[in-house]
């Protein structure tokens, strides 16, 4: 028997580690003197009610679907990867890769060719530390970790020295052509009378983030590969026993989660910045963590948990505009969150469990016929 109602694990602990790490920041931001009610205020009106603050909150989303998504699929098969950051940077380098020489005729062509790039590159970036996980024995996050480096390294020199354009200064590549600027928000949303999401970088590829959290569903409760990844994370001895192959299971599901990361330099490449930049995924990768984490590694939990920290971020710089709250506090809140929903989630999921189950023992009680 369970000790906590599936409701209750998926909701009601994730609740409860927010409220714990919102009631923390709040404490924080009295130590130095400002009001947590105000900054709260100014988190939701920055964020959420304009819809400007919108078009930044589900850019950022849309960055943290993906990542989160790369690490829920892994987390079913009992792997920790925390490559996203270095995936979505070499699915960066595939956007800009079949942006820049070939020609398209329209972003909608353009975005098929890109996704499929991203995909490509962010899986077979993946594919190595998996390789030797599955066949050598390397522990998945020493090897993830590690390559995130060499990402981050690989494009600084293929940007400096391979791809940016004769006499510019800055390590970035030529912007993309007209023909493939992907729709933004204003472009999509607004009218002459009601204009909408000005100047914010929210694009079409939020709805491509959507596709990817019902492929993910579909893929881990719909399909025979889904079950089998599932069964390998429950336990290797039995899914081995039931003529599962380990081996494929760990490679395959690290290549899905590699071309899920990828999948994000669509959004800050093609989407955004529209061209290839240094830095660009700027932590989405390690943000993921959280995000799967927080989401259960359910795809709308994932997606939830995603605009939560959309808003953080959007947040968090309006916060770092109009008070006195320097921007390094804003992370230290994240921080927060991730620490609550995370490294301290069996200090909200233990009492909850024993309370449950205490409730369990007395309802138990009162339906006993007397004796």
């Amino acid at each position: 028997m369970d000790r906590m109602p599936a409701w209750a694990d998926a909701v009601l602990v994730p609740l409860i580690s927010l409220l714990l790490a919102a009631i923390l920041s709040a404490l924080v931001i009295l130590a130095i003197g400002e009001s947590p009610v105000e900054a709260f205020r100014l988190m939701v009106d920055g964020a959420l009610m304009r819809s400007s603050g919108w078009g930044y909150t589900l850019y950022y989303a849309t960055n943290f679907i993906f990542t989160g998504l790369a690490v829920a699929v892994a987390f079913h098969a009992r792997l920790f990867n925390i490559g996203g950051e270095g995936q979505a940077m070499l699915g960066g380098l595939g956007v800009a890769l079949v942006c820049l020489y070939i020609p398209w005729p329209h972003w909608s062509v353009a975005l098929i060719a890109a996704s499929a790039s991203a995909a490509l590159f962010g899986a077979l970036w993946a594919l190595i530390p998996a390789y030797l996980q599955a066949k050598r024995g390397s522990h998945i996050v020493i090897t993830t970790i590690m390559f995130n480096f060499i990402a981050a390294a690989l494009l600084n020199y293929l940007l400096v020295n391979a791809m940016k354009p004769a006499g510019q200064m800055e390590p970035a590549t030529a912007g993309f052509p007209a023909a493939v600027h992907l729709p933004s928000f204003q472009d999509m949303f607004s009218t002459a009378a009601a204009p909408l999401f000005r100047g914010s970088p929210a694009n079409v590829t939020f709805f491509l983030a959507l596709l990817a959290c019902l492929f993910v569903w579909a893929l881990i409760w719909r399909t025979r590969l889904g079950y089998e990844i599932r069964a390998q994370g429950f336990s290797e001895t039995g899914a081995r026993y039931a003529g599962i192959r380990p081996v494929r299971i760990v490679v395959v599901a690290m290549l899905i989660s590699g071309a899920l990361a990828g999948l994000m330099g669509i959004n800050t490449t093609m989407g955004e910045a529209e061209r290839l930049i240094l830095n660009s995924t700027e932590g989405a990768g390690f943000i993921g963590i959280a995000v799967a984490l927080m989401g259960r590694n359910h795809p709308v939990g994932v997606l939830l948990a995603a605009v939560l920290f959309g808003f953080l971020y959007q947040g968090g710089a309006e916060l770092a505009l109009w008070t006195n709250i320097p921007r390094e506090l804003i992370v230290v809140i994240q921080a927060l969150v991730i620490l609550f929903t995370g490294a301290l989630d069996n200090m909200v999921r233990m009492p909850l469990e024993r309370a449950f189950m205490a409730a369990r023992r007395r309802r138990a009680r009162r339906a006993a016929p007397a004796e």
